[in-house]
């Protein structure tokens, strides 16, 4: 017999973007909801999101061009997101005071560039339709009797609902409480599962020049992946050197390929650090700076001829050339070596970074056991899956908070 007290009709398994809306939409329609997260707070991940900003989505309004971003996956996701797209995400959030603002990429953020005024937003979205909040509690087991979720197993007893949502999160961040739980819960409850790996994530590189420019931004650089010193793909963005790698929106979206490159074989890459100068156009650029300053020693004007913040990297590249030499006295074939080198930067990618540098990983439910027009299960019909737990890939740039906007809302309102 189950037990009055801890039945609901709808139960949401984690505090997270997709859960807290889910739990949020499916009390606005006047169910009893309970939110269970295993965490003391709710919104650990969006806490970190875009870096503490909080990039909510992606200004693409467009449904069809939004979608385009979300690769095999968008031939299932157009009706959720007809239901629920990017500006239902600006009205739901500038609707309840917090309004938002669109930077580089189309990338939405909150106006005061503070994730806890999400949070914070969410919190009262959930207190105001009386969703009852447990956290500190760990979800055992999700028990199923007769194909369909029959409780959630807790330290604190079972619970029990008409209607359960998972929304635990995936693999990435797991000191933010995303350690796969809800995979193993989906493949116990007999659901095919694709093994994540880490695909938005920064990379790891062998050369000490890139570890010595650890901090430095550049906002419009071209890298070029090699397999076996065959080119691959190309992309032009920002690139952020670490003390471990290359990090940054133009590495992070080009992770994925990377990754199964490095399954195949040995992967470089070349950084044209002026990819709007050609190599003339380059020339003349550093000649005339070396007019300029004839009788300085090139380590001297170095920073005058490379991207702001590079020459202590660029320095330890010229290995060529006497950096104490007199800019005078600098040979023509030395000139075309500085200027070779900062078209073609040379980068030898040793591996990904981790779960717990990974802004997004892969793998997860596969689409084609859900019902994207309610976000449930076809193989346990009372239960309803949303945000990192499916498998989708994307970029970064706010189309994840998309996807956990659009289908914990789509969950919770078919609840």
């Amino acid at each position: 017999m189950k037990n009055a007290s801890n039945h609901y009709d709808v139960i949401v398994i984690g505090g997270g973007a997709s859960g807290m809306i889910a739990a949020g939409r499916a009390a606005e329609i006047g169910k009893r909801v309970l939110l269970l997260e295993k965490n003391k707070h709710l919104g650990e991940k969006l806490k970190i999101s875009g870096g503490g900003r909080c990039n909510i989505t992606n200004a693409t309004y467009d449904t069809r061009a939004l979608l385009a971003n979300y690769g095999d996956a968008s031939q299932f996701l157009f009706s959720p997101f007809s239901k629920f797209g990017v500006q239902d995400t600006f009205t739901f959030f500038e609707s309840r005071g917090l309004p938002l603002v669109v930077q580089a990429r189309n990338r939405a953020f909150p106006a005061t560039e503070k994730s806890v005024d999400v949070i914070r937003t969410l919190d009262g979205y959930l207190r105001k339709g009386n969703v009852e909040i447990k956290s500190g509690i760990t979800v055992k087991r999700l028990s199923k009797h007769d194909g369909l979720v029959s409780g959630v197993e807790t330290p604190a007893g079972v619970f029990t609902a008409e209607t359960y949502i998972l929304a635990t999160g995936g693999v990435s961040h797991p000191e933010t409480g995303s350690t796969g739980d809800g995979f193993k819960w989906l493949a116990d409850l007999g659901h095919t599962i694709k093994q994540p790996t880490p695909t938005i994530v920064p990379l790891a590189v062998a050369e000490e020049w890139v570890h010595a420019l650890s901090g430095v931004s550049l906002s419009f650089m071209k890298v070029t992946f090699f397999l076996e010193d065959k080119k691959q793909f190309s992309k032009t963005g920002k690139i952020l050197f670490t003390h471990f790698g290359l990090s940054g929106p133009l590495i992070l979206n080009s992770a994925g390929k990377v990754g199964d490159l490095l399954q195949e074989g040995r992967v470089s890459a070349r950084i044209d650090a002026y990819p709007d100068t050609e190599i003339g156009a380059l020339d003349a650029q550093i000649t005339k700076h070396f007019d300029a300053n004839k009788n300085k020693m090139l380590k001297n004007i170095l920073k005058e001829i490379v991207p702001e913040g590079m020459a202590p990297g660029i320095a330890q590249l010229l290995t060529a050339i006497n950096l104490d030499t007199k800019v005078h006295s600098i040979t023509k074939a030395e000139r075309r070596i500085i200027v070779d080198t900062l078209k073609a930067l040379p980068v030898t990618i040793t591996n990904l970074m981790g779960y717990d540098r990974a802004v997004v990983a892969d793998g997860g439910l596969a689409l084609s056991e859900i019902d994207t027009k309610t976000m449930r299960s076809k193989i346990t019909p009372n239960l309803a899956v949303t945000g990192d737990l499916l498998h989708i890939n994307r970029p970064s740039g706010g189309y994840s908070l998309q996807l956990c906007w659009t289908s914990g809302w789509v969950a919770g309102a078919n609840s």
